[in-house]
């Protein structure tokens, strides 16, 4: 896949008039900035506005969407992105002869560029450039806040699992966007400079690593040994399918000895504050440092 966080070659005075997004963050960020007309096709989890369902097409979930109605529906440009599309969709896609603009932001500027780019992209300057800018101070604010402040000792984990060695949590180091945003925010990520492993033994301390290769180490595996040596002051639950009461329940007894269990700062929180970029930033930056500053 052709990472590029600039979208293909187009022609800016004839904005592209039909356009798929495969990225839920994106499709939020379109509507917000006045570009949702543009939108025929969306995936199944993205959220739009009611008056504006009935006549997009919805196309599946973003990890396997149904390639043949992406085709139909003619785009001009497909939105995708690397971490929540498969290489594969991407390249069926392309080789039907579609544009395709693949994002990939790893941090919060990266992300705002991306909405300067859309807002030039589809004309909506006027609409939505007072918007970005407001973001922009609000992040240079909760960054400056932050840093009067010592910053806090924080675990995030996004997934949970158990092998025959014993229970593990997936996180993430400080190479993604869920980082960087937790850093403006005042968090202190524990495992920043933690790569991922393989294969799982390897990750758990239990066998030699191999090569990773081209797979990702951004996010490591890790397990409750690891957590509690690092202490952590705050605990971060993203809801997700896979995190919910369950692994509350297991990971406050896991972690019953860490400052985030025994002072009362573990919190659940929507998902989509540190996995979504795009508008959905402004939300982040209102609500995560009240979860950091309690």
């Amino acid at each position: 896949m052709n990472v590029d966080n600039r979208p293909p070659l187009l022609d800016l005075n004839n904005p592209p008039k039909r356009v798929v997004s495969l990225v839920p963050s994106m499709t939020e960020s379109l509507f917000d900035l006045g570009a949702g007309d543009y939108l025929v096709g969306i995936t199944d989890f993205c959220q739009v506005p009611e008056d504006t369902a009935q006549r997009i097409i919805r196309i599946g979930e973003p990890k396997s969407p149904d390639i043949a109605k992406v085709i139909d529906l003619a785009p001009e440009l497909v939105i995708v992105n690397q971490e929540e599309n498969r290489l594969e969709d991407v390249v069926a896609i392309e080789e039907a002869g579609l544009r395709v603009w693949v994002t990939f932001p790893r941090t919060v500027q990266e992300a705002i560029e991306i909405l300067w780019l859309l807002v030039r992209l589809f004309h909506v300057e006027g609409l939505s450039s007072s918007r970005i800018r407001t973001l922009e101070v609000t992040v240079e604010w909760t960054i400056h806040a932050s840093r009067s402040r010592p910053p806090v000792r924080l675990f995030c984990p996004i997934e949970g699992g158990k092998s025959t060695h014993g229970d593990w949590w997936m996180t993430f180091n400080r190479e993604t966007y869920a980082h960087d945003l937790l850093s403006c925010c005042g968090g202190l990520n524990i495992f920043a400079d933690r790569i991922r492993r393989y294969p799982l033994e390897a990750d758990m301390g239990l066998a030699d690593s191999e090569d990773p290769g081209k797979r990702d180490t951004r996010y490591p595996r890790v397990t409750p040994d690891e957590v509690i040596a690092l202490a952590p002051e705050v605990i971060l639950l993203p809801t997700a399918v896979s995190i919910g009461d369950v692994l509350y329940a297991q990971l406050t007894e896991l972690l019953d000895s860490t400052p985030a269990v025994l002072e009362g700062r573990v919190h659940q929180i929507d998902g989509r504050l540190i996995t979504w970029h795009g508008t959905r930033l402004a939300k982040s930056m209102a609500e995560i440092p009240t979860y950091l500053q309690q």
